[in-house]
């Protein structure tokens, strides 16, 4: 079977890789001579042609244009959780290169330590060597030095960064965004009936960017935000609980994970929040079966992919390498399946806004998932109920993007 997709109606020819006596006069004037600028010309990198020296496979067929791939990842970094990351990562594109079945594909890797300067340097490598798509790099700094050089040689780059102010204009965020699943679990507790809904915000970037996205899906919805409280980890949440409790809401977002997560929960009973009745909502950060030690927990409901919708992943991965994958490697396997399917097209010419923008979206690890003009990434995800042994769902993910009776 195929290792990516498109979504309801596909396309095989849209498919799927810069100054009273004797004085002597002065002398005349000298005439400046002005020399015209040469002509400004738009864009004189771009790429329209296979190149002698872009690099090509000792096996490959030279009457054919190989689709070359490029990946930014932090091979190097100053982490070694990051480094191990960057590694599993390189071996799910590797994997996804296998999959697709396709000997037209070169893989070229390039360093990001995390240094946005060794990001360009890895950009401009990648470039140099005929790169159609550049996949990565993976920390938003990075992100944005890579951007205007890929731009100008025409060339779209599929990142891995969360935060959306990097997307746009060529570039492309496939991950796991917060956004998306703010709205998810907002919408679905909407249409439950929920209206008056509360939130308890971290003081952290994350807390920030969902902070506005709840705001955004309650109004968008049809609800009512009684009241948002925030903390930090010093905070000992008593005055916000109180707050949180006289703000009469029938559910409270609370976007933060992990023991953290549980401690909360504990105190919002505590203070007065019924949450038997109130119903708590989260984020993908609430994936975690230690979550449901928490009796407040119980019954909550947060936005994630389907359970186990990695499964065939995960088990060809462990089968290849020996190991478990990391979740965020899956973004790199379906950035490749995703580069496999439309590189299908005729080369140069194939990773338009248009293919890689298509309504129907594609189907990856996860899921569904398709990308905005704006760059970024819309994902169907399932909301699900926290039980004591794990979660149930009571929403399925959907499988297209297709809109009901349309």
């Amino acid at each position: 079977m195929p290792v990516m997709r498109r979504l309801c109606t596909i396309v095989a020819a849209v498919s799927v890789a810069a100054l009273t006596g004797c004085v002597t006069p002065p002398p005349a004037p000298v005439k400046p001579v002005v020399v015209a600028p040469p002509p400004v010309t738009a864009a004189p990198h771009q790429l329209t042609q296979d190149e002698p020296t872009f690099l090509r496979l000792p096996n490959m067929a030279k009457d054919k244009t190989p689709l070359r791939v490029g990946v930014i990842l932090p091979f190097s970094n100053a982490s070694a959780a990051t480094r191990n990351l960057a590694n599993a990562m390189m071996k799910a594109a590797e994997l996804a290169l296998y999959d697709s079945g396709s000997r037209d594909i070169v893989l070229m890797a390039a360093e990001d330590s995390g240094k946005p300067a060794d990001a360009a340097d890895g950009a401009r490598k990648l470039l140099n060597q005929g790169a159609e798509v550049i996949i990565g790099p993976l920390f938003a700094a990075s992100v944005s030095a890579v951007a205007p050089l890929a731009r100008d040689r025409g060339v779209p780059v599929i990142a891995f960064s969360t935060d959306r102010s990097v997307a746009g204009d060529g570039v492309y965020l496939l991950s796991f965004q917060p956004e998306t699943e703010v709205d998810r679990v907002v919408a679905y507790a909407a249409s439950q009936g929920r209206k008056n809904f509360a939130a308890l915000i971290p003081t952290t970037a994350y807390g920030k960017v969902s902070e506005k996205a709840f705001r955004d899906a309650v109004t968008a919805n049809g609800g009512t935000v009684a009241v948002v409280e925030h903390f930090s980890s010093t905070t000992n949440l008593s005055e916000q609980t109180s707050a949180i409790s006289k703000g009469a809401p029938d559910a409270v977002f609370v976007p933060q994970g992990g023991a953290s997560l549980r401690t909360i929960a504990a105190n919002l009973k505590a203070g007065g929040v019924d949450t038997a009745n109130i119903k708590l909502l989260g984020t993908g950060l609430w994936d975690d079966t230690a979550v449901g030690k928490e009796d407040a927990l119980r019954d909550g409901w947060f936005a994630a992919p389907a359970p186990n919708a990695d499964r065939s992943f995960v088990s060809k991965y462990r089968e290849a390498f020996g190991a478990t994958p990391p979740q965020l490697a899956a973004l790199a396997y379906d950035a490749v399946s995703l580069a496999a399917l439309i590189g299908a097209g005729q080369p140069y010419k194939r990773f338009t806004q248009a293919n890689l923008t298509d309504a129907n979206g594609f189907s990856g690890v996860d899921g569904i998932f398709r990308f905005h003009d704006t760059g970024a990434i819309e994902r169907g995800l399932s909301v699900l109920s926290v039980k004591p042994g794990g979660f149930d769902v009571v929403s399925p993910a959907p499988t297209t993007f297709e809109k009901k009776g349309s």
